[in-house]
């Protein structure tokens, strides 16, 4: 699966220069560099839509959900999204057809699992970012009339590299090629095209290496508090 990412310096330069290509989008957000992110803190990301890029919350809260609670329940159990279910899931199925984003992230960490846990970092062998293929959705509190943006990360099979890494449940993110990203967010592509991407990335891209086990026990500390993020 895919619970814990880093969005850093190579990310925020990489959506610069998506602004810079691509002049109509609108983002008006900053964000600072954070690293060892998990999801389970349901921090606040920049994902890439059509014609913007919002921060946007880790867990996606379907529209069915009609309660405060029963969203916050939701959210912890929506972190990833199956790409060989989740046209058959009642959270995913609609966000599927039309409302796609994209999460850029320097890389992403995964545990192998052992008599110990031992963590890995894992991103582009070139130095780039990784662009990951999302879904997302706009919940609205209807106590509240807070609206609440948020999305999942979609996960293929791995592999052979994250065979070996995830080697407890042999699962990768969604990983796009940089050529393929307009294709993704854009609503009017053909379910068919879509399911053509949703498979595992090349191997020979990727790379990885052992990290501290004291980063990787640091998961489990993670809070909302540690992400810092405002507007303009």
């Amino acid at each position: 699966m895919c619970f814990t990412v880093s969005v850093e310096k190579k990310a925020k330069e990489a959506i610069k220069d998506y602004l810079k290509s691509n002049k109509g989008v609108q983002f008006d957000i900053y964000f600072e560099d954070y690293y060892l992110v998990s999801g389970f803190a349901h921090p606040k990301l920049p994902v890439i839509k059509q014609d913007t890029i919002t921060l946007s919350e880790w867990g996606l809260i379907p529209s069915f959900v009609y309660s405060e609670e029963m969203a916050l329940d939701m959210k912890s159990k929506t972190l990833n999204a199956r790409s060989d279910t989740i046209h058959e899931k009642r959270s995913y199925k609609d966000a599927i057809k039309s409302q796609r984003c994209v999460l850029i992230v320097d890389g992403f960490f995964e545990w192998r699992h052992e008599e110990k846990k031992i963590p890995f970092y894992i991103y582009p062998k070139d130095e780039t970012v990784f662009y990951l293929g999302c879904i997302y959705n706009s919940w609205v509190n209807k106590l509240t009339g807070e609206i609440h943006d948020t999305f999942s990360i979609i996960t293929t099979d791995a592999n052979p590299m994250m065979e070996y890494i995830h080697n407890s449940k042999k699962r990768m993110p969604l990983i796009l090629h940089k050529n393929n990203v307009a294709k993704w967010i854009n609503p009017e592509t053909p379910q068919s095209e879509i399911d053509e991407l949703m498979k595992p990335y090349t191997e020979s891209l990727m790379t990885s290496h052992i990290i501290s086990t004291d980063a990787g026990n640091s998961r489990k500390n993670r809070n909302v508090a540690n992400i810092k993020c405002q507007i303009k």
